[in-house]
Protein backbone atom coordinates (compact mmCIF):
# COMPACT_ATOMS: atom_id res chain seq x y z
CA UNK A 1 0.00 0.00 0.00
CA UNK A 2 1.31 3.23 -0.93
CA UNK A 3 -0.02 6.80 0.24
CA UNK A 4 1.95 10.09 -0.77
CA UNK A 5 1.39 13.44 0.27
CA UNK A 6 3.07 16.82 -0.22
CA UNK A 7 4.98 17.49 2.70
CA UNK A 8 5.24 20.77 4.73
CA UNK A 9 8.48 21.09 3.46
CA UNK A 10 6.97 22.20 0.63
CA UNK A 11 5.85 21.24 -2.99
CA UNK A 12 8.84 19.77 -3.85
CA UNK A 13 8.92 17.46 -1.35
CA UNK A 14 6.70 14.32 -0.52
CA UNK A 15 6.10 11.99 2.03
CA UNK A 16 5.60 8.21 0.76
CA UNK A 17 4.34 5.28 3.30
CA UNK A 18 5.29 2.17 1.14
CA UNK A 19 6.14 -1.28 2.29
CA UNK A 20 6.76 -0.34 6.15
CA UNK A 21 9.27 2.53 4.33
CA UNK A 22 8.84 6.04 4.90
CA UNK A 23 9.95 7.95 2.45
CA UNK A 24 10.76 11.67 1.91
CA UNK A 25 11.00 12.52 -1.86
CA UNK A 26 12.54 15.44 -2.63
CA UNK A 27 12.51 17.12 -6.26
CA UNK A 28 15.61 19.58 -6.80
CA UNK A 29 17.09 21.49 -9.71
CA UNK A 30 20.73 20.58 -10.25
CA UNK A 31 21.36 24.27 -10.63
CA UNK A 32 19.47 25.30 -7.88
CA UNK A 33 21.07 27.07 -4.77
CA UNK A 34 17.13 26.94 -3.49
CA UNK A 35 17.47 23.03 -3.60
CA UNK A 36 20.66 23.11 -1.83
CA UNK A 37 19.35 24.57 1.11
CA UNK A 38 16.13 22.16 1.02
CA UNK A 39 18.05 19.11 1.06
CA UNK A 40 19.51 19.89 3.91
CA UNK A 41 17.16 20.95 5.96
CA UNK A 42 14.97 18.23 4.89
CA UNK A 43 17.80 15.51 5.90
CA UNK A 44 18.65 17.36 8.69
CA UNK A 45 15.33 17.08 10.22
CA UNK A 46 14.31 13.72 9.23
CA UNK A 47 17.48 12.09 10.33
CA UNK A 48 16.93 9.01 7.67
CA UNK A 49 18.47 5.46 8.57
CA UNK A 50 19.38 6.09 4.67
CA UNK A 51 19.90 9.09 2.10
CA UNK A 52 19.47 8.15 -2.06
CA UNK A 53 20.36 9.87 -4.34
CA UNK A 54 20.17 10.19 -8.30
CA UNK A 55 23.66 9.40 -9.24
CA UNK A 56 25.17 6.22 -10.20
CA UNK A 57 28.71 5.50 -8.91
CA UNK A 58 30.58 7.12 -11.74
CA UNK A 59 28.69 10.16 -11.33
CA UNK A 60 29.04 9.95 -7.75
CA UNK A 61 32.87 9.53 -7.97
CA UNK A 62 33.19 12.27 -10.64
CA UNK A 63 31.22 14.56 -8.07
CA UNK A 64 33.39 13.82 -5.00
CA UNK A 65 36.59 13.89 -7.26
CA UNK A 66 36.38 16.78 -9.55
CA UNK A 67 40.57 16.22 -10.58
CA UNK A 68 38.91 12.77 -12.36
CA UNK A 69 39.01 14.11 -15.63
CA UNK A 70 42.88 13.74 -15.35
CA UNK A 71 42.88 10.45 -15.17
CA UNK A 72 41.26 9.47 -18.31
CA UNK A 73 42.58 7.47 -20.73
CA UNK A 74 41.21 8.73 -24.11
CA UNK A 75 43.08 5.90 -25.97
CA UNK A 76 41.18 3.57 -23.98
CA UNK A 77 38.32 5.13 -24.63
CA UNK A 78 38.45 4.63 -28.36
CA UNK A 79 39.73 0.97 -27.92
CA UNK A 80 36.71 0.13 -25.98
CA UNK A 81 34.35 1.79 -28.36
CA UNK A 82 33.06 4.39 -25.68
CA UNK A 83 33.64 7.71 -27.95
CA UNK A 84 29.73 8.66 -28.21
CA UNK A 85 29.20 8.18 -24.84
CA UNK A 86 32.60 10.34 -23.41
CA UNK A 87 31.48 13.11 -26.19
CA UNK A 88 27.86 13.62 -24.79
CA UNK A 89 29.33 13.33 -21.19
CA UNK A 90 31.49 16.44 -21.80
CA UNK A 91 28.62 18.10 -23.52
CA UNK A 92 26.19 17.47 -20.49
CA UNK A 93 29.16 18.45 -17.91
CA UNK A 94 30.04 21.70 -20.34
CA UNK A 95 25.91 22.39 -20.21
CA UNK A 96 25.36 22.09 -16.50
CA UNK A 97 28.51 23.69 -15.57
CA UNK A 98 27.32 27.27 -17.53
CA UNK A 99 24.21 27.17 -16.11
CA UNK A 100 26.20 26.61 -12.69
CA UNK A 101 28.40 29.20 -13.52
CA UNK A 102 25.34 31.91 -14.31
CA UNK A 103 23.67 31.22 -10.98
CA UNK A 104 26.94 30.79 -9.22
CA UNK A 105 26.45 27.43 -7.68
CA UNK A 106 28.46 23.81 -8.59
CA UNK A 107 26.17 21.79 -10.95
CA UNK A 108 25.01 18.78 -8.50
CA UNK A 109 25.95 20.12 -4.90
CA UNK A 110 22.43 19.29 -4.19
CA UNK A 111 23.88 15.77 -4.39
CA UNK A 112 27.05 16.57 -3.04
CA UNK A 113 24.66 18.34 -0.03
CA UNK A 114 22.79 15.76 0.83
CA UNK A 115 26.31 12.98 0.53
CA UNK A 116 28.22 15.04 3.04
CA UNK A 117 25.01 15.55 5.17
CA UNK A 118 24.56 11.41 5.55
CA UNK A 119 28.59 11.46 6.58
CA UNK A 120 27.92 13.84 9.04
CA UNK A 121 24.78 12.11 10.83
CA UNK A 122 25.71 8.77 10.26
CA UNK A 123 22.98 7.47 7.51
CA UNK A 124 23.89 5.70 4.66
CA UNK A 125 24.44 6.14 1.39
CA UNK A 126 22.40 4.85 -1.39
CA UNK A 127 23.02 5.19 -5.26
CA UNK A 128 20.27 4.21 -6.87
CA UNK A 129 20.52 5.74 -10.50
CA UNK A 130 21.44 3.24 -13.44
CA UNK A 131 25.02 3.82 -15.04
CA UNK A 132 25.19 6.92 -16.90
CA UNK A 133 27.57 4.69 -19.31
CA UNK A 134 24.44 1.85 -19.81
CA UNK A 135 21.44 4.37 -20.15
CA UNK A 136 23.29 6.13 -23.06
CA UNK A 137 24.53 2.74 -24.76
CA UNK A 138 20.49 1.79 -24.52
CA UNK A 139 19.44 5.28 -25.92
CA UNK A 140 22.08 4.45 -28.89
CA UNK A 141 21.17 1.01 -29.30
CA UNK A 142 17.34 3.05 -30.57
CA UNK A 143 19.12 5.30 -32.87
CA UNK A 144 20.40 4.66 -36.25
CA UNK A 145 24.05 6.02 -37.22
CA UNK A 146 22.27 9.39 -38.73
CA UNK A 147 19.63 9.90 -35.82
CA UNK A 148 23.13 9.99 -33.67
CA UNK A 149 25.00 12.76 -35.48
CA UNK A 150 21.90 14.53 -35.11
CA UNK A 151 21.75 13.80 -31.65
CA UNK A 152 25.65 15.08 -31.05
CA UNK A 153 24.50 18.14 -33.39
CA UNK A 154 21.98 19.27 -31.50
CA UNK A 155 23.59 18.79 -28.12
CA UNK A 156 26.77 20.40 -30.02
CA UNK A 157 24.79 23.27 -30.57
CA UNK A 158 23.06 23.41 -27.11
CA UNK A 159 25.70 23.55 -25.42
CA UNK A 160 27.59 26.41 -27.70
CA UNK A 161 24.93 28.45 -27.88
CA UNK A 162 24.52 31.57 -25.39
CA UNK A 163 22.04 30.84 -22.45
CA UNK A 164 20.35 33.59 -20.47
CA UNK A 165 19.30 31.87 -17.38
CA UNK A 166 17.96 33.95 -14.32
CA UNK A 167 16.70 32.37 -11.44
CA UNK A 168 12.82 32.50 -12.19
CA UNK A 169 13.87 29.76 -15.09
CA UNK A 170 15.15 27.72 -12.43
CA UNK A 171 11.55 26.05 -12.55
CA UNK A 172 11.41 25.34 -15.79
CA UNK A 173 14.61 23.50 -15.43
CA UNK A 174 13.27 21.27 -12.89
CA UNK A 175 10.68 20.00 -15.08
CA UNK A 176 13.16 18.09 -17.43
CA UNK A 177 16.02 15.71 -16.73
CA UNK A 178 20.12 17.26 -17.67
CA UNK A 179 19.83 14.52 -20.01
CA UNK A 180 16.21 15.64 -22.01
CA UNK A 181 17.18 19.29 -20.94
CA UNK A 182 20.44 19.61 -23.13
CA UNK A 183 18.64 17.27 -26.55
CA UNK A 184 15.91 19.68 -26.20
CA UNK A 185 13.57 19.24 -29.44
CA UNK A 186 15.39 16.29 -30.61
CA UNK A 187 14.23 13.69 -27.36
CA UNK A 188 10.66 14.49 -27.96
CA UNK A 189 10.65 13.71 -31.89
CA UNK A 190 12.27 10.72 -30.64
CA UNK A 191 9.81 8.96 -28.24
CA UNK A 192 12.69 6.03 -27.78
CA UNK A 193 15.07 8.25 -26.52
CA UNK A 194 12.67 9.80 -23.99
CA UNK A 195 11.85 6.16 -22.98
CA UNK A 196 15.33 5.59 -22.27
CA UNK A 197 16.51 8.79 -20.81
CA UNK A 198 13.61 9.24 -18.44
CA UNK A 199 10.78 6.38 -18.61
CA UNK A 200 13.32 3.33 -17.94
CA UNK A 201 14.99 6.10 -15.07
CA UNK A 202 12.06 6.59 -13.14
CA UNK A 203 11.31 3.03 -13.02
CA UNK A 204 14.66 1.76 -12.19
CA UNK A 205 14.73 4.80 -8.86
CA UNK A 206 11.22 3.89 -7.95
CA UNK A 207 12.49 0.07 -7.87
CA UNK A 208 16.09 0.77 -5.94
CA UNK A 209 14.02 2.44 -3.29
CA UNK A 210 11.51 -0.17 -2.89
CA UNK A 211 14.31 -2.38 -2.33
CA UNK A 212 16.61 -0.70 -0.19
CA UNK A 213 16.22 -2.49 4.01
CA UNK A 214 15.75 1.03 5.42
CA UNK A 215 12.34 2.30 6.92
CA UNK A 216 13.60 6.00 7.24
CA UNK A 217 14.91 7.42 3.59
CA UNK A 218 15.34 10.63 1.94
CA UNK A 219 15.90 10.48 -1.68
CA UNK A 220 16.89 13.27 -3.51
CA UNK A 221 16.35 13.03 -7.24
CA UNK A 222 15.95 15.90 -10.19
CA UNK A 223 12.64 16.89 -9.86
CA UNK A 224 11.83 16.18 -13.92
CA UNK A 225 11.75 12.50 -12.33
CA UNK A 226 9.00 12.92 -9.56
CA UNK A 227 5.90 11.99 -10.99
CA UNK A 228 7.29 9.05 -13.14
CA UNK A 229 8.64 7.73 -9.70
CA UNK A 230 5.65 8.58 -7.45
CA UNK A 231 3.62 6.41 -10.55
CA UNK A 232 5.48 3.92 -10.37
CA UNK A 233 6.19 2.96 -6.72
CA UNK A 234 3.30 1.69 -5.75
CA UNK A 235 3.78 -1.64 -8.30
CA UNK A 236 7.07 -3.82 -8.01
CA UNK A 237 9.72 -3.80 -11.02
CA UNK A 238 12.10 -6.05 -12.78
CA UNK A 239 14.81 -3.87 -13.48
CA UNK A 240 17.66 -6.49 -14.47
CA UNK A 241 16.64 -6.07 -17.93
CA UNK A 242 17.42 -2.19 -17.93
CA UNK A 243 20.67 -2.82 -17.06
CA UNK A 244 21.20 -4.67 -19.82
CA UNK A 245 22.50 -3.66 -23.79
CA UNK A 246 20.14 -4.27 -25.98
CA UNK A 247 21.22 -6.28 -29.16
CA UNK A 248 21.01 -4.87 -32.33
CA UNK A 249 17.50 -5.60 -34.22
CA UNK A 250 17.35 -8.19 -36.90
CA UNK A 251 16.40 -5.15 -39.09
CA UNK A 252 19.16 -3.47 -38.46
CA UNK A 253 21.60 -6.49 -38.55
CA UNK A 254 20.38 -6.94 -42.09
CA UNK A 255 20.36 -3.53 -43.06
CA UNK A 256 24.13 -3.51 -41.81
CA UNK A 257 25.32 -6.51 -43.35
CA UNK A 258 23.11 -5.73 -46.52
CA UNK A 259 25.41 -3.03 -47.30
CA UNK A 260 28.56 -4.88 -48.07
CA UNK A 261 26.86 -8.12 -48.90
CA UNK A 262 24.94 -5.87 -51.92
CA UNK A 263 28.48 -4.07 -52.95
CA UNK A 264 29.85 -7.80 -53.16
CA UNK A 265 27.15 -8.74 -55.45
CA UNK A 266 27.48 -6.14 -58.10
CA UNK A 267 31.08 -6.10 -57.86
CA UNK A 268 30.38 -9.85 -58.87
CA UNK A 269 27.89 -8.77 -61.19
CA UNK A 270 30.35 -6.43 -63.20
CA UNK A 271 32.99 -9.39 -63.23
CA UNK A 272 30.28 -11.77 -64.85
CA UNK A 273 28.82 -8.98 -67.48
CA UNK A 274 31.64 -7.27 -68.19
CA UNK A 275 34.95 -8.90 -66.59
CA UNK A 276 37.49 -7.50 -64.58
CA UNK A 277 38.53 -4.66 -65.72
CA UNK A 278 34.64 -3.27 -65.02
CA UNK A 279 35.17 -4.38 -61.45
CA UNK A 280 38.15 -2.81 -61.39
CA UNK A 281 36.46 0.27 -62.01
CA UNK A 282 33.97 -0.24 -59.70
CA UNK A 283 36.02 -1.14 -56.75
CA UNK A 284 38.10 2.20 -57.59
CA UNK A 285 35.28 4.21 -57.82
CA UNK A 286 34.29 3.33 -54.09
CA UNK A 287 37.87 3.85 -52.76
CA UNK A 288 37.95 6.97 -53.82
CA UNK A 289 34.69 8.17 -52.89
CA UNK A 290 34.42 6.45 -49.46
CA UNK A 291 38.35 7.35 -49.07
CA UNK A 292 38.65 11.18 -50.11
CA UNK A 293 34.81 12.36 -48.19
CA UNK A 294 36.25 10.87 -44.93
CA UNK A 295 39.91 12.61 -45.52
CA UNK A 296 38.01 15.44 -45.97
CA UNK A 297 35.81 15.25 -42.53
CA UNK A 298 39.38 14.73 -40.84
CA UNK A 299 40.91 17.62 -42.83
CA UNK A 300 37.90 20.39 -41.76
CA UNK A 301 38.79 18.99 -38.49
CA UNK A 302 42.42 19.75 -38.35
CA UNK A 303 43.52 16.57 -37.71
CA UNK A 304 47.50 15.51 -38.10
CA UNK A 305 48.42 14.66 -41.54
CA UNK A 306 48.56 11.04 -40.75
CA UNK A 307 45.25 11.14 -39.31
CA UNK A 308 43.83 12.01 -42.56
CA UNK A 309 46.12 9.70 -44.37
CA UNK A 310 44.61 6.92 -41.87
CA UNK A 311 40.82 7.87 -42.59
CA UNK A 312 41.27 7.53 -46.45
CA UNK A 313 42.75 4.02 -46.21
CA UNK A 314 40.03 3.11 -43.75
CA UNK A 315 37.32 4.82 -45.14
CA UNK A 316 36.63 1.93 -47.97
CA UNK A 317 37.10 -0.85 -45.72
CA UNK A 318 34.81 -0.04 -42.65
CA UNK A 319 32.11 1.63 -44.81
CA UNK A 320 31.33 -1.98 -45.53
CA UNK A 321 31.54 -3.16 -42.44
CA UNK A 322 28.88 -2.44 -39.48
CA UNK A 323 30.77 -3.09 -36.62
CA UNK A 324 33.49 -0.52 -37.84
CA UNK A 325 33.80 3.16 -38.47
CA UNK A 326 36.48 5.18 -40.25
CA UNK A 327 36.19 7.85 -37.34
CA UNK A 328 36.75 5.08 -34.66
CA UNK A 329 40.58 4.74 -36.23
CA UNK A 330 40.81 8.42 -36.86
CA UNK A 331 40.20 9.50 -33.78
CA UNK A 332 42.86 6.55 -32.37
CA UNK A 333 45.37 7.41 -34.46
CA UNK A 334 45.08 11.69 -33.80
CA UNK A 335 44.93 10.30 -29.88
CA UNK A 336 48.61 8.19 -30.63
CA UNK A 337 50.05 11.22 -32.49
CA UNK A 338 49.02 13.96 -30.05
CA UNK A 339 48.87 12.67 -26.94
CA UNK A 340 46.30 14.93 -24.58
CA UNK A 341 47.77 16.81 -21.81
CA UNK A 342 46.96 16.97 -18.60
CA UNK A 343 45.86 20.93 -19.35
CA UNK A 344 43.62 19.47 -21.78
CA UNK A 345 42.03 17.29 -19.19
CA UNK A 346 41.65 20.15 -16.79
CA UNK A 347 39.87 22.38 -18.87
CA UNK A 348 37.53 19.99 -21.80
CA UNK A 349 34.62 20.84 -19.75
CA UNK A 350 35.31 24.56 -20.70
CA UNK A 351 36.90 24.09 -24.03
CA UNK A 352 33.92 21.80 -25.69
CA UNK A 353 31.37 25.24 -25.37
CA UNK A 354 32.47 26.75 -27.98
CA UNK A 355 33.69 25.69 -31.76
CA UNK A 356 37.25 27.25 -30.86
CA UNK A 357 37.58 26.04 -27.68
CA UNK A 358 36.77 22.40 -29.11
CA UNK A 359 39.48 22.45 -31.60
CA UNK A 360 42.18 23.58 -29.14
CA UNK A 361 41.78 21.25 -26.60
CA UNK A 362 43.05 18.30 -27.85
CA UNK A 363 40.54 15.67 -26.05
CA UNK A 364 37.58 17.10 -27.86
CA UNK A 365 39.35 18.26 -30.96
CA UNK A 366 39.87 13.72 -31.09
CA UNK A 367 36.24 13.85 -30.37
CA UNK A 368 35.41 16.21 -33.09
CA UNK A 369 37.35 14.59 -35.66
CA UNK A 370 35.76 10.65 -34.94
CA UNK A 371 32.40 12.51 -35.62
CA UNK A 372 33.56 14.55 -39.15
CA UNK A 373 34.84 11.33 -40.28
CA UNK A 374 32.20 9.00 -39.73
CA UNK A 375 29.69 11.57 -41.12
CA UNK A 376 31.82 12.12 -44.45
CA UNK A 377 32.65 9.01 -44.68
CA UNK A 378 28.85 8.01 -44.63
CA UNK A 379 28.18 10.54 -47.42
CA UNK A 380 31.20 9.31 -49.30
CA UNK A 381 29.56 5.72 -48.95
CA UNK A 382 26.56 6.74 -50.65
CA UNK A 383 28.36 8.81 -53.61
CA UNK A 384 30.57 5.79 -54.23
CA UNK A 385 27.17 3.44 -54.40
CA UNK A 386 25.99 6.13 -57.03
CA UNK A 387 28.78 5.91 -59.01
CA UNK A 388 28.92 2.04 -58.94
CA UNK A 389 25.04 2.30 -60.25
CA UNK A 390 26.09 4.66 -62.97
CA UNK A 391 29.11 2.41 -63.95
CA UNK A 392 27.25 -0.73 -64.06
CA UNK A 393 23.82 0.85 -66.13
Amino acid sequence: MLQSASHPFGPDVHLIEVDGKSIYLIGTAHVSATSVSLVEQVIRSVNPQCVAVELCAPRYSSLRDPEAWKKSDIIKVFREGKSYVLLLQLLIANYQKRLGDKLHIRPGQEMLTASRCADELGARIALIDRDVKTTLRRAWATMSMWSVFKLLLSALFASTKEDTVSEQEIERLKSADALQDLMGEFSRDFPGIRNVLIDERDTYMAEKLRRLPDSSIVAVVGAGHVPGMLHKLPERHSIEALDSIPPPSPASRIIGWGIPLAFLAVLALGMLSAGGQMSLAMLEAWVWATGIWAAVGALLTLAHPLTVLTAFVVAPITTLHPLLAAGWFAGLSEALLRKPQVGDFETVVDDIGSLRGMYRNRISRILLIMVATNLTATIGAIWGAKKIVELVA
